[in-house]
């Protein structure tokens, strides 16, 4: 089985630092202060072929209130999960009473400990370790500088040896191309593209679905993840912005793993003034776009505010499948009910596709539900459809109702093939497609996402228009001459305007 290792410690002493090293990633957020880390993070290691998972945990000083508490309480949950605990303490600041009180309990719970001493950079590490060989621990401290991944390969290679034994061979056989046989170096054909992508959409269904939660600060977001893993794996506590890092947890749903996402709750910028909120924000914005389908969390008890559409708006933007979830729906009189509904209706008309569903997080009312709407947006966001089907449908939709004409001639759309997942992208061949009006695309994209039942994601339309065979060399120059006109003309009226607004 692969071990499972615990970092604990109090506050500041290095503990994410030490959990980016061991996992050779940036998922946890580092500071110089105390307190930054609240809620369990899991991450994946592996060294000469021997995986192993890392969990990294908030401080422990053994006086906390309130949230700290919380925070302390988690830690301790991570002891009893792991198989070997790495008790960090900080060289520079030396042995402390809530270091003799995380000692004691390791002794009194008989977990396998090993003691750590950190940020030993610039030091005599031998004499600033000798104080702490008083917390009686069983073998001789590692003495390591986190910040400068000094001492830490041959730490954990050490721990793994006692875990697991000799070393295991590394299984270095290459991975098959995605491309197959096509050349990366031209454009793809419309048939080749279409191997592609059904060979993409069938590797998108063995994949894990990975889906985030997210929202403005306290709409309830982490009582929705507990909700739905159906254990307390993240902190609830009744005070904006408890989540802090982006919280990644794989679990198991009637046999289908999947994979959630927890993240910190985003204010309006105006409000944002501390550094820890900034990073908690980017990472936020991160794990928006490498989810498939993101879980958008409205508080109905404050309805629909600007905050919401800003975080809708990036979602469509990113190109990421949605479902709305309205948080809170208990207690609220019939009439409140009625006025969010006319509310959500009225204003969520750009994200018309997305399911909405409203439900109590804390209850669980409506909670099972959200499943339905996050894999049906997830096979719709990776779905194929062939180059003749997308084509005859075309013809089918331009036959219903012909584009206009522009210069005395009409538009015409020729074929259409598949250009990308998540979101689908459908390619329109035709000539003046630059001169499509919008109204004409919509309703392009509206009888597709109807014919071919896209329903929770984006769907996108790129036209391109082909060169004029029979078009002699004066009329391609007088062609680009035009084009080179017209923006010009464009950049000089955007001066004009600029300068009235003066």
């Amino acid at each position: 089985m692969t071990p499972v290792i615990a970092l604990v410690g109090r506050p500041n002493v290095g503990k994410s630092t030490l959990f980016n090293r061991l996992t050779r990633s940036r998922d946890a957020l580092v500071a110089d202060f105390p307190g930054l880390t609240r809620d369990r993070q899991y991450g994946e290691g592996k060294v000469g072929g021997r995986p192993y998972i890392v969990i990294d945990t908030g401080g422990i000083s053994g006086d906390e209130e309130g949230i700290d508490a919380e925070m302390a309480r988690h830690s301790l949950m991570a002891i009893q999960e792991a198989d070997l605990v790495l008790f960090i303490v900080d060289a520079r600041s030396g042995m402390t009473a809530a270091d003799e009180m995380i000692a004691r309990y390791l002794r009194e719970h008989n977990k396998k400990a090993y003691l750590v001493v950190n940020k030993t950079d610039g030091l005599d590490a031998f004499s600033h370790s000798a104080e702490f060989y008083a917390l009686g621990m069983n073998t001789d401290p590692f003495m390591i500088a986190a910040v400068h991944n000094r001492g830490v390969s041959t730490m954990i290679t050490q721990l793994l040896d006692d875990l697991l034994g000799p070393l295991v061979e590394v299984d270095l056989a290459p991975k098959e191309p995605v491309w197959g046989e096509v050349n990366l170096d031209e454009e793809p054909t419309p048939e080749e593209q279409d191997v592609v992508l059904e060979k993409e959409s069938k590797e998108h269904a063995a994949r894990q679905l990975k889906f985030g939660i997210i929202g403005r600060p306290n709409v309830g977001k982490s009582t929705l993840v507990n909700r739905i893993l159906g254990e307390e794996r993240v902190i609830v506590f009744d005070q904006p912005g408890t989540t802090r890092d982006a919280i990644t947890v794989p679990f198991e749903r009637n046999g289908t793993p999947y994979t959630l996402v927890d993240t910190a709750g985003i204010r309006r910028r105006k409000n944002v003034t501390e550094i820890a909120e900034k990073f908690s924000i980017v990472k936020t914005l991160q794990a928006i776009k490498e989810c498939n389908v993101a879980v958008v969390v409205i508080d109905a008890r404050t309805g629909l505010v600007e905050q919401d559409l800003h975080l809708l708006s990036f979602v469509l933007e990113s190109g990421r499948a949605m479902v709305i979830a309205v948080n809170k729906w208990d207690h609220l009189d019939q009439e409140s009910r009625d006025k969010i509904k006319k509310d959500i209706d009225r204003r969520l008309e750009f994200v018309d596709y997305a399911d909405v569903h409203y439900i109590s997080a804390l209850h669980g009312t409506g909670v099972g539900e959200l499943f339905r709407s996050v894999e049906k947006a997830y096979k719709s966001a990776t779905s194929h459809w062939s180059t003749n089907r997308l084509t005859t449908l075309l013809q089918d939709v331009v036959s219903e109702h012909q584009p206009p004409m522009i210069n005395n001639r009409r538009i015409k759309l020729r074929y259409a093939h598949q250009g990308g997942l998540n979101p689908p992208i459908i390619v329109v061949h035709g000539n003046q497609t630059a001169a499509l009006p919008t109204s004409y695309k919509r309703y392009l994209m509206n009888t597709f996402r109807k014919i071919l039942k896209v329903t929770g994601t984006p769907l996108r339309f790129e036209f391109r228009s082909g060169e004029n065979p029979y078009a002699t060399p004066n009329e391609k120059d007088s062609r680009e001459a035009s084009k080179a006109r017209q923006l010009k003309l464009t950049k000089e009226s955007r001066t004009d305007r600029k300068r009235r607004r003066k």
